[in-house]
């Protein structure tokens, strides 16, 4: 397991499936942690949960305001920023792009790809100080998806917002490639977490008809399972990951290489 004892993370979408699973990642590999999610209650009780050295900040991603909060509170209570999980995010009902109502794409829009965006403006002149003071570099992991460097068919805002997000992963790692800074995207296919099970179970098919339909396009034929993607998170993030920055890590059994 990659060591990040004395290391500050923050963390967005932290309730969540993946969410879930990093923060306890980083829990037990020695972080201290600043948690994110809209419900405040749903934080505390994860908290409580993972014991260890963490605060939480409820809000909403939309909000460029919550970026700079946890920032602050990250330098505030622990004195310092290492690493940044930008995982907040949604994602809409399969629909054909004509049909994709424009509430939801506007949505779609501001959770996946602005939330990121408010999130590094945040977190980028931080780390870039802390590298100029101390000469110690950070990581920013900004949760992507396959959808955001091949096509998905129905679920097009979406990977529209997704392609948005590794646009400005790697335009903000060629920026800060000599200041401190390695700036990545985790792209993950369609994996066992609450939001695909819940889509699943919505599908008007059986389970099992439905996620083999699902998983029909994946080379392996099966959905990646949650510490799948996280132990490519945690190679991201990994300080030992020195000389990687800009990179979309595709967690998807082969589907992008087909």
């Amino acid at each position: 397991m990659a060591n990040f004892e004395g290391r500050v993370v923050i963390l967005t979408g932290a309730t969540g499936g993946f969410g879930r699973a990093a923060a306890r990642f980083f829990t037990d590999a020695g972080a201290s942690l600043v948690l994110s999610d809209l419900a405040a209650e749903t934080l505390e009780d994860l908290a409580g949960e993972l014991g260890g050295d963490t605060v939480v900040v409820a809000g909403d991603i939309t909000d460029p305001d919550l970026s700079e909060r946890l920032v602050q509170t990250a330098l505030s209570r622990f004195g310092r920023l290492d690493v940044a999980v930008n995982n907040a995010g949604i994602a809409h009902d399969m629909t054909p792009l004509p049909k994709t109502p424009l509430k939801v794409a506007r949505q779609i829009i501001d959770v996946d790809l602005m939330g990121v965006f408010y999130a590094m403006r945040a977190q980028l002149p931080v780390l870039e100080k802390r590298f100029r003071d101390t000469g110690e570099s950070g990581a920013i992991v900004n949760v992507a998806s396959v959808a955001g460097v091949v096509a998905a068919p129905m679920l097009s805002v979406y990977a529209a917002a997704k392609h948005g997000v590794v646009g400005l992963t790697k335009s903000a790692a060629i920026e800060y490639a000599r200041r401190g800074v390695r700036v990545n995207a985790l792209c993950p296919s369609f994996a066992r977490t609450p939001m695909v099970t819940g889509f699943l179970e919505q599908a008007g098919r059986s389970h099992d008809e439905a996620e083999a339909a699902l998983v029909r396009s994946i080379p392996m034929g099966r959905l990646a399972e949650v510490d799948e993607v996280i132990a490519g998170l945690a190679f991201l993030a990994d300080p030992a990951s020195s000389f990687i920055t800009g990179q979309t890590l595709q967690i998807d059994g082969g589907l992008s290489a087909a």
